[in-house]
């Protein structure tokens, strides 16, 4: 079957390595949430130097949890970074609280922090910064004003895994880290997501909450007796399968050679697109490694951005937006204002970035779209 795009905006870098691990899933009997899992957590928990993380669905259900466990409820407020895909803020909706909207920074793309104060009010519980595209967002700042006004910090690193700001991975700053594998993400178990807290007691909460409010059968498993399982609290189907945990394993293992890839091709990007008219490489703070989960450079205001996708279609070349300006969606019926972020989601343009994209591919990429660029002006 002939592929729609010559040059696809991302592919997943698999090789036999999953393949095995899947097959030692299947060949386990154990499909749903088990041994699997439970090694790829201690995998996950590793690398991030950490005692333990939990493996969930996704990167939404992670960010429930961890509203849920926070205490986040009905006439509760929570501060997002409105420059993010929706799942942010309607992890905060299923908790029967209002998210409300912070602009970004227009360079960096993340939560402005010179704006966060004002939109603090007594409601307001907790702050979700976002570290967008995989660039981690400035948490000194973000610290100082939560602890100052008490409030909890839950970093929805969902494209930063591996990222780092000041030397510490996104994630594991703020009071709970939750972060995606979805097929975008630097690496992928298909769907997936994982957690982690600094107080162990919101950690025994989020995996209590994870599994139906119940011991997991896989813990129950691992015991001598039976009793029936009791429920304590109204949980979730929000298991990690083992069949996408043993994707995770052989992931991890190639975790750092994807970065180090995408930093490469990040630099050649920048490269073609600097002298270009009409377009801008994405700003890099000095302070944070940045592993480019996507590439996304900033058009000139007037310039068609929706166009430019639509044009790059047809000539077989993928891209697309960056992410939302969540306050216009109308699920929130929000009355905050974001103009930077609105300004960013009006002109971002995603671009080809994944693994085995090669540097010709860059370069056709950009021959083509500088041609386009002049086109839609």
């Amino acid at each position: 079957m002939r592929e729609k795009y010559r040059i696809p905006l991302m592919k997943p870098y698999f090789d036999e390595a999953e393949i095995a691990e899947i097959q030692k899933a299947l060949h386990s009997g154990w499909v749903s949430q088990g041994p699997k899992s439970e090694e790829f957590e201690r995998t996950v928990a590793h690398y991030l130097q950490v005692p333990e993380v939990i493996g969930v669905a996704n990167c939404t259900s992670a960010l429930h949890l961890a509203l849920l466990s926070s205490g986040i409820r009905k006439g509760d407020e929570v501060l997002v970074a409105d420059y993010t895909f929706p799942a942010t803020g309607h992890a905060v909706v299923y908790c029967g609280a209002t998210p409300r909207f912070v602009d970004i920074d227009e360079k960096t793309y993340n939560i402005d922090p010179l704006l966060i104060e004002d939109k603090i009010t007594e409601h307001t519980k907790a702050l979700i910064p976002v570290h967008t595209f995989g660039q981690p967002a400035p948490m000194d700042e973000i610290m100082a004003i939560s602890r100052e006004h008490d409030l909890t910090v839950i970093e929805d690193a969902a494209c930063a895994f591996g990222a780092t700001y000041k030397g510490m991975y996104a994630g594991l700053i703020g009071d709970i880290g939750c972060y995606s594998f979805h097929a975008r993400k630097g690496i992928t178990t298909g769907e997936g997501g994982m957690v982690v807290a600094k107080n162990r007691e919101i950690m025994k909460k989020i995996r209590m909450l994870s599994t139906f409010g119940m011991t997991a059968a896989w813990e129950r498993e691992k015991t001598n007796g039976f009793s029936p399982c009791t429920f304590t609290e109204l949980g979730y189907n929000y298991k990690l399968s083992d069949i996408n945990a043993a994707i995770g394993i052989a992931q991890l293992k190639k975790l750092d050679a994807i970065i180090t890839r995408k930093k490469m091709l990040a630099a050649h990007w920048n490269d073609v697109l600097t002298d270009m008219k009409g377009i801008h490489p994405p700003f890099v703070d000095e302070n944070v490694t940045h592993i480019y989960q996507s590439y996304v450079a900033l058009v000139d205001r007037g310039i068609k951005r929706d166009e430019v996708i639509r044009k790059l279609m047809k000539k077989h070349i993928q891209t697309t937006i960056g992410t939302y300006a969540c306050h216009i969606q109308p699920v929130y019926q929000s009355e905050d204002e974001c103009p930077h972020s609105l300004d960013i989601y009006e002109r971002a343009l995603a671009l080809p970035m994944f693994y085995t994209l090669k540097e010709e591919d860059i370069d056709y990429t950009a021959s083509a779209l500088k041609k386009t660029l002049r086109d839609v002006r």
